[in-house]
């Protein structure tokens, strides 16, 4: 696989950050008030198999900056859908 140019992978590795760190507020939201009402579970169980999907895609090619970020949020997505059926 060829390798991409640095500013490339600089914006792929910056996409992935900030993809995945955009989670990390609703998490912690969630985890500190136990509250998950305004959350959609049909759509963050949507979105959690379109991460499966991109994390089987990335160990499909061997991309880092794929598997890390889908892996990552993946975990936080996961988190928050757990919350949800606990708390509603």
């Amino acid at each position: 696989m060829p390798t991409a140019p640095p500013l490339v992978e600089f914006i792929g590795i910056t996409a992935a950050v900030l993809t995945t760190l955009c989670w990390l507020p609703q998490a912690i939201k969630a985890f500190r008030e136990k509250e998950t009402r305004a959350i959609s579970l049909p759509t963050t169980a949507t979105l959690a198999l379109g991460i499966v999907l991109w994390l089987v895609y990335g160990l499909s090619i061997g991309d880092g900056p794929l598997i890390g970020a889908n892996a990552v949020s993946l975990g936080l997505v996961l988190t928050i859908m757990a919350m949800k059926l606990r708390y509603g």
